[in-house]
């Protein structure tokens, strides 16, 4: 144990640093295998469970890859892996790679009483992708088994039991190439039911290049710390796959240890000096909102120089309010990098430099809700938005704006999000059209609307989630930011849409609120208070509807699924009503 707790603090190079210079994953981590650096993952109190050096992962991942193929299957079969932040899942992840199985990483249940709908949602997600096994902990192996395929059975193992088959020696690996299938990312289906993105070992390769390279620019004694969730494509790519490609160490809270205990992730990047940590906004504001004078006097965030900043709209307010608050225990004020990507680009497709511009944009408000244009505001009366840079995109990549005749737009002007290059996924797994569509363009509308300002990216919003009325254009998160500013009102706690009722004909927008105030005249003065701050600064007015805590539907990366949130609206007030209407004699 004292080895193991000696290697945990150890982030030094013996190797020469490669940045993911390497044909397949299966490569990078041979290379990686040469070295004394790995991964180490930690509980809920930061002590330290389990350590992974490269060499051992690679030993196990190669032993795994023959008990693979011993149970029939063969190259570009698919193996879903129920994604735990676990050493099981990263040695069988790996073990598809020497096998040339094409790992899918499946999310688990988001909380408690999950069961059915998670059900529900694996059994989209196996018939989907069509996998011949399916290896998962003993916690989740029940749900697992409730699952009724369309295809013929996969086999359901349990690590434990996957861990006893015996390796057939005499079984010799494929050969894996570039063009092949590495792995199926599963949206986090915000918009539409997951799909699977074909992230091929060229793409892959290609984005942890540009990531590691130019994005991040890595160096030796880096220390990566993750909290995120290894099904997602930040946490798989970004700190499963990043750190393999460039010989780094990396240390895991598990995600649910993180959501319980949100400052133990500052702590670890404390206690291990680690210099790369990468979470969504909301990660951010958890711990601003957690952290007291006790848990603040057992911070040093000194070494922490790269605080990525993405997956989301990010609001300009919350990266100055972490700034200030953590700058007493060494947090600095350049460390925050705002980044952009998607599980369609393999993950990344910009990073912020602060050497290329300003951090925000300042537009005006009116030009930008009625005339699609990101200019500054002529006076200082103006009402004002401030948009988040996002950097340009990578070398080798490229960030088009479109309008909705796919032409490309100057900058300033707001428009759909389109990206070409190395890391852009083939399509979605089963879909010919998306591959075709994607072959015959040479690039893929992201969903994403934003802008470019001296070559930098901005995001405003979703495309499917712009509330249009009267010919303005108004994102949803501007009016849930004057929500959350309410001082009951925790970030994440609303959600804007707009609904045209077909029997009433008005254009409605409704903001439901998670509020756990319990005083029936306190609840009236945050409706009266949220409604005439809306209408005051937007002009417009809004149901606001005080709901439930955890009421508000979210997708499995934690974003706000308003798609979801509006059906669900619609069918509690809109049934009803027509049930009514239609016993009416």
């Amino acid at each position: 144990m004292e080895a193991s707790t000696t290697f945990a603090t150890q982030s030094h190079h013996q190797l020469p640093i490669r940045y993911a210079d390497f044909a397949t994953l299966a490569e990078a981590l041979d290379y990686a295998a040469l070295g004394e650096t790995g991964m180490n993952f930690y509980d809920r109190r930061n002590n330290l469970m389990a350590v992974v050096p490269y060499s051992v992962l690679r030993a196990k991942a190669v032993e795994g890859a023959h008990k693979l193929l011993s149970l029939g299957l063969t190259k570009g079969d698919r193996v879903a892996l129920i994604a735990e932040t676990s050493v099981e899942f990263v040695e069988t992840f790996f073990a598809c790679q020497y096998a040339g199985l094409v790992a899918v990483p499946l999310a688990i249940p988001m909380g408690i009483g999950q069961s059915a709908s998670y059900v529900k949602k694996l059994t989209g997600l196996l018939n989907g992708c069509q996998a011949s096994v399916v290896l998962s902990s003993k916690e989740w192996l029940p749900m697992v088994q409730e699952v009724v395929c369309d295809y013929q059975s996969p086999t359901i193992l349990s690590h434990e039991a996957f861990a006893q088959l015996i390796q057939q020696t005499d079984s010799q690996l494929p050969t894996v190439i570039e063009e092949d299938i590495a792995y199926l990312q599963y949206t986090s289906g915000s918009t539409r039911f997951p799909r699977g993105v074909v992230v091929t070992q060229a793409s892959a390769m290609a984005n942890l290049r540009a990531i590691s390279h130019d994005g991040i620019k890595l160096r030796k004694g880096d220390r990566c710390v993750s909290w995120l969730p290894f099904y997602h494509d930040m946490g798989l790519v970004g700190f499963v796959l990043t750190p393999v490609a460039t010989q780094i160490s990396v240390d895991y809270l598990r995600t649910q240890d993180f959501a319980m205990r949100p400052m133990q992730w500052l702590k670890l990047i404390t206690k291990n000096k680690g210099t790369v940590s990468v979470a969504p906004p909301f990660g951010y504001e958890i711990c601003l909102r957690r952290s007291n004078e006790k848990e603040l006097a057992e911070l040093d965030l000194s070494s922490w120089r790269i605080a990525g900043v993405g997956a989301e709209p990010i609001p300009s307010g919350l990266l100055d309010r972490f700034t200030e608050h953590f700058a007493q225990v060494g947090f600095g004020e350049d460390t925050f990098m705002p980044c952009y990507g998607l599980a369609e680009n393999t993950l990344a497709v910009s990073f912020f430099d602060n050497a290329t511009g300003p951090r925000y944009n300042v537009v005006d408000r009116y030009q930008l809700e009625y005339q699609n244009k990101a200019v500054e505001p002529e006076d200082d009366n103006a009402a004002k938005a401030v948009f988040v840079n996002c950097g340009k995109a990578m070398p080798g990549h490229e960030i088009t704006i479109r309008d909705e005749k796919d032409e490309p737009l100057p900058e300033r002007r707001i428009g759909h999000i389109c990206i070409a290059g190395p890391s852009l996924m083939r399509g979605y797994f089963r879909d010919k059209e998306s591959h075709q569509k994607i072959q015959e363009k040479g690039w893929l509308d992201t969903g994403d609307l934003g802008y470019l300002l001296d070559g930098n990216l901005y995001i405003t919003g979703r495309k499917k989630d712009l509330i249009i009325i009267r010919g303005r254009n108004i994102w949803p998160q501007d009016i849930e930011y004057m929500a959350e500013a309410e001082p009951e009102i925790r970030t994440g706690d609303a959600i804007a849409f707009m609904t045209n009722q077909e029997h009433d004909d008005a254009e409605r927008i409704i903001l439901q609120v998670q509020c756990r105030v319990t005083s029936t005249e306190r609840r009236g003065q945050i409706v009266q208070s949220l409604s005439s701050r809306i209408r005051n600064e937007f002009g417009v007015s809004v149901d606001v509807v005080l709901v439930p805590p955890h009421s508000i539907p979210r997708t499995s990366s934690g974003k706000p699924a308003r798609a979801e949130a509006k059906k669900i609206y619609l069918k509690q007030n809109v049934e009803p009503q027509l049930q009514l209407a239609g016993n009416k004699q």
